[in-house]
């Protein structure tokens, strides 16, 4: 049984199909599109014309690949976007058309606990876990156990993207610029006060580009050393030394400025996971299609 899940996101539309393996999630195709939805929004607070079209043909493609490899269960689902576009109607009824099925966007909440849900399916985690998910235009934060899932679930409407965006800085930026980034992320999180986890996760594109330039542990120490690397050498450089795409590189001290807080609230070092949104929702529709056959299969 194969599912197949689209995740619009800030910057990249990605496909992922998977199956239920004897050790968990079985990746059966995957497929990513940088589309630059988030960017549009901040500018212009809407979704253009263009990379409406530009989503709809991802979308499609995404489409295809899905049924050739036999999926029987589709979901797509549209995170900040959706939720931050004046014209997010619009958005999810192009995308709906250009998928063959309904669209949804996700809550704050639901995009917060499948990041979670992702993440721990990975690992073996005890005692209260934190996983954060810092995305292009929002950043996720939960707090839970593996066996209760996410307790406590916040979300703030700063990105990556967004942050950049609003806090435009030079290639390479200063130091007076790096210290713009972090007042204003910092400013984004002035109230979010979660419990103290015992461990804690990062997943996204963030958290992984972070990874290549410092390593899977993103303590205090790890991140200030991520900041210093990308104040010493252009993006351009960035992404070849380090095999990161450019425009991650190009938005990486925003999204360092908002790891840096995060772990700073956490009060523990960030792990870089592996599983994330993506994976918590084909887990999920796994074990609605395996419940459906079951219920089916009982009847019978």
């Amino acid at each position: 049984m194969n599912v197949a899940i689209v995740d619009v996101g800030s910057n990249t539309i990605r496909l992922l199909v998977a199956t239920r393996g004897p050790d968990g999630l079985v990746e059966v195709a995957r497929g990513k599109q940088i589309v630059g939805l988030g960017a549009d929004v901040e500018r212009n607070g809407a979704v253009s014309a263009a990379k409406l079209a530009e989503a709809a043909d991802a979308l499609r493609g995404f489409a295809d690949i899905a049924h050739a490899v036999g999926a029987s269960l589709f979901e797509a689902v549209v995170a900040s976007p959706g939720r931050q576009a004046r014209n997010a109607d619009q958005l999810v009824h192009v995308l709906s058309r250009a998928w063959g099925a309904p669209v949804r966007v996700l809550s704050q909440e639901e995009e917060a606990r499948l990041a979670f849900d992702g993440a721990l399916a990975f690992t073996q985690a005890d005692g209260a876990v934190a996983v954060c998910d810092v995305g292009g235009g929002s950043a996720q934060i939960a707090v839970g156990t593996a066996e209760g899932g996410p307790a406590w679930l916040r979300s703030v409407d700063l990105g990556s993207l967004r942050l950049s965006a609003r806090v435009p800085y030079s290639d390479p930026p200063s130091k007076t610029e790096i210290a713009a980034l972090r007042r204003e992320a910092g400013a984004a999180f002035e109230h979010v006060t979660p419990p103290l986890p015992g461990s804690a996760f990062a997943v996204g594109g963030t958290a992984r580009a972070a990874k290549k330039l410092v390593g899977r542990t993103l303590g205090e120490d790890e991140l200030r050393e991520a900041l210093r690397i990308l104040r010493r050498e252009p993006a351009g450089v960035v992404a070849r030394r380090f095999g990161i795409d450019l425009w991650r590189a190009r938005a990486l001290p925003a999204g360092i400025a908002i790891l840096i807080e995060a772990q700073r609230l956490l009060g523990v070092p960030l792990e870089v996971g592996r599983g994330g949104l993506r994976e918590g929702l084909a887990y999920e529709l796994l074990e609605r299609l395996e419940a459906a056959r079951a219920q089916a299969g009982g009847g019978r």
